[in-house]
């Protein structure tokens, strides 16, 4: 196992764009499939830098892998390494902090704007960001605020889209991980799930529309956040 480890718990919520982003740094990585039972038995006290990524789940589902991975973020939590949620990781963060996982009343997916809050203006996370952005989001949970925790993005479908805990954590809803191919694998396989007469999801022909733009623009938000986390656990 290498100082950077990634959490997935999917074949298809690869890290993405954080890959690519940790390939170009030189920087090596491990990657887990928590849901194989990957987890069991690692050093939890090796890693310097841990990422956990999204999937299908939800963290109130009745799956005894999870337990064993909240567990190990508690531990990383306690060392105060740097850690970034997305999606389900961000959800996963939460649940470790002490905070509620609940059901949305609907499905948030596509291009979604998000709204930095009033703390986020000194938040080192944020520091890259406009006012307001795009982030590529597929969600029906969200997280509650831990207690302590700064909330720094919001939008109209979901008050919680990304919050900081202390110096070293950052759950994002979203997903600032994808990139153009793994945006097209998604709508492949998935587009059935989408219902667009919901007001708060996207149809497939609007989240492809530019989709080399939007998937670029991404990639400069997730490389921000990707510069603070390493920075931190390397600086």
């Amino acid at each position: 196992m290498t100082d950077i480890l990634i959490l997935t718990h999917t074949d298809y919520c690869t890290p993405g764009h954080l890959g690519r982003v940790l390939d170009e740094a030189q920087c090596a990585f491990s990657v887990l499939r928590v849901d194989l039972g990957e987890l069991d038995g690692v050093d939890l006290d090796r890693p310097k830098a841990v990422a956990i990524m999204g999937g299908p789940m939800s963290v109130n589902d009745a799956l005894p892998w999870l337990n064993t991975e909240i567990a190990a973020l508690k531990h990383f939590i306690q060392r105060d390494i740097p850690m970034i949620g997305h999606c389900l990781g961000g959800q996963l963060l939460a649940r470790a902090l002490g905070a509620e996982i609940s059901r949305m009343a609907y499905t948030e997916s596509g291009w979604q704007p998000v709204q930095q809050t009033a703390a986020a203006a000194s938040s080192p996370w944020m520091a890259h960001l406009p006012a307001e952005f795009p982030i590529f989001q597929w969600h029906g949970d969200t997280f509650a605020l831990p207690v302590g925790a700064q909330r720094l993005l919001t939008n109209s479908w979901c008050e919680n889209q990304a919050f900081a805990w202390g110096e070293t954590i950052l759950a994002v809803q979203g997903h600032p991980e994808m990139d153009e191919e793994l945006v097209r694998l998604w709508l492949n396989d998935w587009s059935h799930l989408l219902d667009d007469s919901q007001p708060s999801q996207q149809s497939k022909a609007q989240m492809l529309e530019g989709l080399p733009i939007k998937a670029a623009a991404l990639n400069q938000v997730a490389e921000g956040f990707y510069r603070h986390w390493l920075k931190l656990a390397f600086a």
